[in-house]
């Protein structure tokens, strides 16, 4: 069964070009893993500091034991401190319905 994670991250207005390019790299790589399902990003549009990052796989259990130690994330891991003004909140969803537009 897959399983989503809602992460909300509030960046540091001097760090929002740095948050989005080591994000975007994260992202652009685990987009190439099995297990890997979808991924939105969004900006709060009254406060581009406030961001939220939700994400599907299809296994807890691979994103804890194997996805988070991939080696691409190091640097994104590593530079979170100083770029958040706060630890990133992380909830765990599971999908029951996904819809989309007709012939999308």
């Amino acid at each position: 069964m897959s399983v989503t994670y809602a992460i909300r991250f509030t960046v540091r207005p001097a760090e929002r070009e740095r948050f989005a390019r080591l994000l975007g790299g994260v992202l652009d790589a685990m987009r190439h893993e099995a297990t890997f399902v979808d991924a939105m990003l969004h900006d709060n549009p009254e406060d581009p500091c406030d961001v939220l990052l939700v994400e599907t796989w299809e296994d807890h259990d691979d994103v804890v034991s194997v996805q988070l130690g991939r080696a691409y994330r190091e640097a994104w891991h590593a530079a979170l401190p100083e770029l958040l003004e706060r630890p990133r909140e992380v909830s765990v969803w599971t999908r029951t319905r996904s819809d989309r537009r007709a012939g999308a």
